[in-house]
This record gives C-alpha cells, sequence and structure tokens, in this order.
C-alpha cells in the first residue's frame, strides 16, 4: 500500500510563510511610501494587501483541490476557458517570471553596490549602471552553474528562507528603541493623482512583497483534514507574515523616518546601520544579497520545468523538454529564459517599471484564475466532490477579484506605459500560439 505524505495544519502555516517572505519587502516598503504621500495610506495597503491575500490563498487552495495545477495556470485555463487563452496567459508569465528574477537581482546589486563597489567608481560611472552591471554578472553566473548541472541543494534553500527571518525579527527589534529625532507623520508629495489612485499604485508593491499565496493551489489535495486545517494554516502563516511586515514597516518608519524613506531604497540596511553601525549595514547586505542569489538560483531551476510541461501538453516545441543526459539540464529552456532575463535587464533596467509591468500582467493572470472557482463549481456540482470548499463563498473570490482589478487600473492610470508592454506581451501570445500550433501539426503529419 502507498502511504501518502499528508500536512498537517502547522506544516502548511510554515509552507505559506516561506512561499511569501522574499526579498522585497527590504526594498518595496521606499517605492510604497514615495506613492502613499502619507503614513495612513503607507499602512492601510499593507493591512489591505495582507487581507486580499488570505483571500486568494483560500481561493487558490480550493481551485487547486478541485483540479491539480501542475504545469502552472495552462490546465486550468485549458478545461475552465480555450487553450488559446491558457498559451496567451502562460506565454506571458513566461515574459515576466523573467521580469521578477530582474527585479529580484537590482535589489540585490543595489544592497552588494556599496559594500563592493570603491567610492571612485560611483563617481566615474552612474550608479544605475553598475547595478546593471552587477546584477548581469551574478544572473550569469548563476545561468552558468545551472547549465553545468550545478545546482544548490534544498538545504541552503532553507537556511537562506530561515535568514530572511530572522533578519526581519532582529531589524524589528528597533521598534523599541528610542528615535525622538524622526519625522514619523510627515507628509510627502504623492506620485499618484489622488489618494485612492495612490492606494492602487501601493498595492502594487504590496503585493510584489506579498506574492507567493498563490502557491496554495498546488496543496488542497495534500492536506489533513482541509475543511479545517487549509484555512486555519493558511490564516496562520498569512498572520506570522503580515505581523512581521506591519512591525518592521513600524521599525523603517520610525528609524528612518516617513519622509526620507522614499529616498532610501536600502532600508533594511540602513535600519541595521542605525542599530549596529556601519559592520551592520555590511552585514545585512550581504545577507540580502545572499538570499537574492538564492531566489534566482531557484528561478533557473523552476521556470525552465514549466516550459517541460507545456512541450509535453504540445503547446511548445519538443526542444524545450529536451535533457542533457549529462548534466540532466533542459539546456534549451534555460538557455530561453536566460535570454529573456537579459532583455528585460537592458531593455528595462528601472526596478519601478519592472515591479509595474510584471505585477500588471500576474495580477491579470490571478484574476482570470481566481474566476475559474465559479466555473469549477459549476462544473463540478453533481460530481460527489468531497475536498476543500472556502467559507463566505462567494464573497472572499469576489472582493480578491475587485480588488486586484483596482490596482491593475491603478497601473493603467498612473502608469499606462507599462499596461500598454503587458497587454502586448498578453496579446502578442495569441499569434505565437496559432504559429506554433501550426508548425507542431506540420511536424505530426510528417513524421
Amino acid at each position: 500500500m502507498t502511504i501518502q505524505s499528508k500536512l498537517g495544519r502547522w506544516d502548511l502555516t510554515m509552507l505559506v510563510v516561506s512561499f511569501i517572505i522574499g526579498v522585497g519587502i527590504f526594498r518595496n516598503p521606499s517605492d510604497i511610501a514615495r506613492d502613499a504621500g502619507t503614513p495612513f495610506i503607507f499602512y492601510a495597503s499593507w493591512i489591505l494587501g495582507g487581507i486580499i491575500s488570505v483571500c486568494g490563498a483560500l481561493t487558490f487552495a480550493e481551485i487547486g483541490a478541485r483540479l491539480p495545477a501542475a504545469g502552472g495556470y495552462y490546465r486550468i485555463f485549458s478545461y475552465s476557458y480555450h487553450p488559446a487563452f491558457a498559451f496567451m496567459f502562460n506565454w506571458a508569465l513566461v515574459i515576466t517570471n523573467a521580469g521578477s528574477a530582474v527585479a529580484v537581482g537590482l535589489i540585490g546589486a543595489a544592497y552588494i553596490q556599496p559594500v563592493i563597489i570603491p567610492d571612485a567608481w560611483l563617481v566615474a560611472y552612474s550608479p544605475d549602471t553598475i547595478k546593471t552591471a552587477i546584477a548581469f554578472i551574478v544572473i550569469t553566473v548563476l545561468f552558468l552553474v545551472n547549465y553545468a548541472g550545478i545546482k544548490m541543494g534544498s538545504r541552503v534553500q532553507n537556511v537562506l528562507s530561515a535568514l530572511k527571518i530572522v533578519m526581519i525579527v532582529l531589524l524589528s527589534l528597533a521598534v523599541f528603541g528610542s528615535h525622538p529625532h524622526t519625522n514619523t507623520t510627515a507628509v510627502i508629495q504623492q506620485t499618484a493623482s489622488s489618494p485612492w489612485g495612490a492606494m492602487g499604485l501601493c498595492l502594487v508593491f504590496v503585493f510584489f512583497s506579498c506574492g507567493g499565496y498563490q502557491n496554495t493551489i498546488n496543496l488542497g489535495a495534500d492536506v489533513k483534514n482541509p475543511q479545517k486545517n487549509m484555512p486555519l494554516g493558511i490564516l496562520g502563516g498569512m498572520a506570522i507574515v503580515m505581523t512581521l511586515y506591519m512591525i518592521i514597516n513600524i521599525a523603517y518608519v520610525q528609524v528612518i523616518g516617513f519622509s526620507a524613506m522614499k529616498d532610501k531604497p536600502l532600508l533594511a540596511a540602513e535600519l541595521a546601520r542605525s542599530m549596529f553601525g556601519d559592520a551592520g549595514f555590511k552585514v545585512t547586505s550581504i545577507i540580502i544579497f545572499t538570499s537574492v542569489l538564492g531566489f534566482l538560483n531557484a528561478s533557473f531551476m523552476s521556470n525552465p520545468r514549466t516550459y517541460y510541461a507545456m512541450a509535453e501538453d504540445r503547446i511548445l516545441p519538443p526542444i524545450f523538454k529536451k535533457v542533457n543526459p549529462k548534466t540532466q539540464t533542459q539546456a534549451f529552456g534555460l538557455s530561453f529564459f536566460f535570454a529573456i532575463i537579459l532583455i528585460s535587464l537592458f531593455v528595462g533596467n528601472d526596478f519601478q517599471k519592472i515591479v509595474n509591468y510584471v505585477i500588471f500582467i500576474d495580477n491579470l493572470a490571478l484574476v482570470f484564475a481566481a474566476v475559474t472557482i465559479f466555473v469549477l463549481r459549476k462544473k463540478m456540482k453533481n460530481s460527489g466532490y468531497t475536498g476543500y470548499k472556502m467559507k463566505l463563498f462567494p464573497f472572499i473570490p469576489i472582493v480578491f477579484i475587485l480588488v486586484l482589478l483596482y490596482a491593475c487600473g491603478s497601473i493603467c492610470v498612473e502608469h499606462p506605459n507599462q499596461a500598454l508592454i503587458g497587454l502586448a506581451v498578453f496579446f502578442g501570445g495569441y499569434p505565437i500560439y496559432l504559429l506554433l500550433k501550426k508548425l507542431l501539426q506540420k511536424a505530426e503529419t510528417n513524421a
């Protein structure tokens, strides 16, 4: 008899925490403060973003339980909508995943730059040029490492995740210090045209920091006593994440000052400097840079696997699932992902612009993925399904969908160029779908 692994409530709680906590919390609050303009909008956006992330996690948990989603969104979209629509979103996500890697790479480059780059270089060359060069070198080295078949072990990845959590806790201790000269209530000029627009733009960066909750789509069938443990595990994990995020944001505001935050992209290092001096600044910068390496390495490991699944479903050419017999790497898929990353890096190496178009597409994908819960419930109405069902349906998915559309609308209004780029990438997938379908049909006919 095969023994199936089942996740308990604590297992699920820790998985949710590990899914979400990345490096965005060490960079994004600077952009959120700039877009918010006031501490009220700043904190409100984090609270709202956390609530919406819980709604999303619960929604995706039921979708995954009803229809396991190996290979990304493709099978869910293909089943609920149409294969062409499914390909268009998966194609767009192929591009945005590379954009996310670039955004995180730029965070790492920004943190390590003051540690390893001499001051004379910063005078001779533009800081943005140096950051791009560092990101290029790091990404290229990790590509070569993965191409050679050498991968970081899971233990190293787990250590990096634990380091991030420990560092957030340590930096949050600054809340309990005395900071009499810091202005924590100043109002700064909003980048948006209205408070509602400001809230929408803030949510873009909050969602970038809270991304990962959608991975609960892969856990719906693996949780013990899902009706009880699924919501409690998700709520527990999100409660831990948002508590950590709120405390460290309060520390940022109290120590650095709200008005100064918008000009301090290296917030975590600045906070560490205030607590431990220059040594703290450097150690924190190195730890965050190491975490970035872990994220990028995981991206190189995971994204080609998505291409493999799409090739297995015959929506990408067979070359995407070709594996090198010696190194066990997907040489073509890995090289393709690397090429898309480099294009994203050199075409749009501005962190804010990258995040805007990445989150625009990601949010649209999450919206249409969330809508499938209504399709699945209708199609499976008389199927005798006994797995996880969220409570407060349809309120939870409707709130999730509406807020994500609100964030997308804010990007359209305030940053229309980034929205157009995202839409161009999405609609550009349709002619590629038709071309690939024709080529694959021709290849099968000639075989």
